[in-house]
Parts: C-alpha cells; structure tokens; sequence
C-alpha cells in the first residue's frame, strides 16, 4: 500500500471516528498532496510524497518554535498535535551515526574539501538521502565533515 493510500484510508477512518483534530490535519496534507500533484501534472510517488510530508513537518517545528517563543502554549499544543500525526506517516529514519557515516562516505567518493564543496556534497546528499534522513541533520552532519 502506498503513503497516499494510507493516507487516504486514514481520513476515512478519522471520519468515522469522529476525530476532528486528526482529520484536519489528514485533510490539510491530502490538501498540500494534491496541490503538488495539480501544479506539476504528475501522479506523486512514495518519494515525492515523504518530500511534502517533510516540508509540513518543517513548517510544524518552525511554527512549534515561534509559538513558543511568543508564549502561546494553545498554538504550541496544536502545531505539536499536527507533528504527531504527520511524523506517523514518514518512514524510519536513520540516525544520527549513520547519517554521518553516509556523509563521511559521500565527502571521500566526491574528494570534497573546505566549506567551498557544500553545495556538492550536498546535492549528493539530498540524492542520496532524500526521505531517509533529516535534511537538517544532514546539512549539520555535512557542515562538520567539510571544516575538519
């Protein structure tokens, strides 16, 4: 069954339950799903799919992070809801070790050296490591491989 399938049965099921938070955040990411599917004309695979749940996840800790700083706890407790629901549907991801040991195998195959090679290394990355891993982890992982 793909992501969008389970996505799909998910909402059914959050419908019949009643559970309105949860089915308004299904509803919100079916929502972003389709948009990327209209606006490129394409039926989105299981990739591309992890691709938008990584971008709702990112704007659920930012918004998480300025709620929290503005001191709204009601604003933080929704966002933090949202995230939940969300991360439940992006695959395992790899840790922090593994993530850079790929980046350390990704610096010697590429010969990058210096601050100058991130966007290399980083391309490479995102290739690589797309779905599988924070992208933010990996950035900071890549950072640190290329200054030392």
């Amino acid at each position: 069954m793909t992501i969008k399938l389970r996505i799909q049965d998910d909402m059914k099921a959050a419908m019949r339950a009643k559970d309105a938070d949860r089915l308004l955040t299904i509803r919100g990411l079916l929502a972003a799903i389709k948009q990327r599917e209209v606006d490129e004309r394409i039926e989105l695979d299981d990739a591309a799919v992890v691709a938008v749940l990584d971008k709702l996840v990112k704007q659920r800790k930012d918004s998480i992070a300025q709620f929290g700083a503005a001191g709204r706890t009601d604003l933080v407790d929704k966002e933090t809801a949202e995230l939940a629901v969300l991360n439940g549907y992006l695959p395992a991801r790899l840790d922090e070790q593994a993530i850079r040991a790929e980046v350390e195998a990704l610096v010697v195959e590429l010969g990058a050296e210096g601050p100058s090679a991130l966007g290399k290394v980083m391309a490479a990355a995102k290739l690589r490591l797309g779905g599988k891993a924070d992208m933010a982890a990996v950035s900071a992982a890549v950072k640190k491989a290329l200054q030392g």
